[in-house]
């Protein structure tokens, strides 16, 4: 049983957002340090910085993130605080970051609903959540009027053999309706391999960006179940140092175009 949501979800827009702006982080230093929460709905966006790059007092930095949050969500009005990280904070996190993680090969039924939620999105580019258990589908979609277009796009995955298109009706989604905010779909992002934090909105240096990374591509290489843990000061974890995984992550983001992409659907 996996759920998927689309990138017109309301949390995915907000992991779009803080995507976009660690993308933004990386355009300005090689290596930030960058921590972005977004919370969004009814108009109103509210974004905290914690970083090296970000400054409350810099307007060209205002002005871009207003765009980047007009772009990804629509006209909001933007609530932006930043600060800088903590000072012990970023002096250990130069030594390492801590934390557990899971990886685990995809499920036939997770590769399934990510072809299923990526096909229909093809058609329905708005908010929008696919519930896949066995052969039973259910699909919300939102500005949805046409259920026979929907079925006829389930009708090339035989593997479904019950499908529930919007069982509370018809509804307009978006950011109007529920609110998002950041890392609140992990299991959309990572299927069964969520455990310890989140994936969006950090730069490489976070341990939950750069060995989830790490361990999923090699969950997903192997075929096998991958668990790692790390602590501030270790300099290898899985017999591969800081630097490598951290590189194995980087070229991994920029191949799919970057954090903001990354976002759009997660791992999978």
């Amino acid at each position: 049983m996996i759920e998927k949501v689309n990138p017109e979800h309301p949390d995915k827009l907000a992991d779009r957002i803080a995507g976009a702006i660690v993308d933004l982080a990386y355009k300005n230093d090689s290596n930030p340090r960058v921590a972005v929460e977004v919370l969004l709905g009814h108009g109103e966006c509210y974004i905290i910085i914690e970083s090296n790059i970000f400054d409350n007092h810099n307007d060209t930095q205002k002005i871009q993130i207003q765009n980047i949050v007009d772009r990804i969500a629509g006209i909001y009005f933007v609530n932006l605080y930043c600060y800088n990280q903590d000072f012990n904070l970023s002096i250990n996190q130069g030594w390492g970051d801590n934390g557990i993680f899971k990886a685990e090969p995809l499920t036939k039924e997770e590769e399934i609903l990510s072809k299923i939620a990526r096909r229909i999105y093809e058609y329905y580019p708005y908010d929008g959540k696919y519930i896949l258990d066995n052969d039973k589908l259910v699909v919300c979609q939102s500005n949805c009027d046409d259920e026979k277009t929907i079925r006829d796009i389930i009708s090339v995955f035989p593997q479904v053999n019950w499908l529930k298109i919007n069982p509370l009706g018809k509804w307009t989604g978006g950011p109007e309706v529920d609110s998002g905010a950041t890392n609140r779909k992990l299991g959309s992002d990572m299927g069964h391999s969520v455990t310890g934090g989140g994936l969006h909105g950090k730069d490489l240096s976070k341990a939950d960006v750069s060995i989830n990374i790490y361990a999923w591509l090699k969950a997903k290489e192997t075929g096998q179940k991958v668990e790692l843990s790390c602590a501030i000061g270790d300099d290898y974890v899985d017999g591969k140092s800081k630097t490598e995984i951290m590189e194995i992550a980087r070229n991994y983001i920029h191949d799919i175009g970057g954090f903001e992409k990354f976002a759009e659907w997660g791992l999978f």
